[in-house]
């Protein structure tokens, strides 16, 4: 959960406040100025500046030379090695890309951290410009395939204490209902698919699947989206099933075909 806008507890340890700048930056990619990103990290301009300082020595992060400061490609190393990240992508990919030629709609991948779902790769239509989650975006488990797909196969313990909490879907500030989830939990596991309809801001559709590797929770989610009047779920939801299966099988060990 983002710490923006917190004033850092006396005695933080270093480690923490430096993953407060990371926290600063968002997936636009834009860069930000010292005072921005003390502002956005809540940590005082100096330790912010001394930080960064220290952190573009190491390749973490990047200073322009109009004084902004970015995330740096070391960055990217690190995250190539981590297995739900990279590793699953590099797997996914081909198959991703033949669900996308396929269907012609958005295909994302998302992974699940925390109460989250982690948005690792997104393939959209070429002349598409309706707007969409960029990759590394957190998107809710509750309102969007991909999450609910996520969190209907999560451990049990796990979807028991997320219902009992209060959720709100965004950008309609709707309060979930706990039984509508549970109920809709509860089908997605029959039917093993999650399918999503939102009339909110340009409104769009969604398909999505779980995909499972050698553990019972899913290690990843596959999902098509496109806007409702065009993405009719019944046509799609077969091959991402289909598609879903497919890595799930490579993620233990087989071999299908993209």
């Amino acid at each position: 959960m983002s710490s923006r806008g917190r004033k850092p507890p006396v005695g933080e340890p270093l480690l923490d406040r430096a993953v407060r700048l990371f926290d600063a930056f968002d997936a636009s990619g834009r860069g930000l100025r010292l005072a921005e990103l003390a502002r956005r990290s809540g940590l005082s301009p100096s330790t912010a500046l001394r930080l960064a300082r220290r952190l573009s020595d190491l390749g973490l992060l990047e200073r322009a030379d109009d004084g902004t400061f970015t995330i740096g490609l070391r960055m990217l190393e690190f995250a190539a090695r981590a297995p739900r990240g990279h590793g699953l992508r590099s797997i996914a990919l081909p198959y991703l890309e033949e669900l996308h030629g396929a269907t012609g709609h958005h295909v994302l991948l998302g992974v699940r951290d925390g109460d989250e779902a982690v948005l690792i790769e997104l393939l959209s239509p070429v002349d598409d410009r309706s707007p969409i989650y960029p990759v590394g975006s957190r998107l809710p488990l509750a309102g969007t395939g991909v999450g609910l797909a996520l969190l209907a196969f999560a451990p049990e313990d796990f979807r028991h204490g997320f219902t009992a909490r209060e959720h709100r879907i965004e950008p309609e500030g709707a309060l979930v209902d706990r039984a509508a989830l549970e109920r809709r939990i509860a089908r997605v596991r029959a039917d093993r698919v999650a399918t999503i309809a939102r009339s909110a801001g340009p409104g769009y559709a969604s398909v999505a699947a779980p995909v499972f590797g050698r553990t019972p929770d899913p290690a990843a989610a596959v999902s098509v989206v496109g806007p409702p009047g065009e993405l009719d779920p019944e046509t799609v939801r077969a091959a991402v099933v289909a598609i879903a299966g497919a890595i799930s099988r490579r993620l233990r060990g087989g071999h299908d075909a993209a």
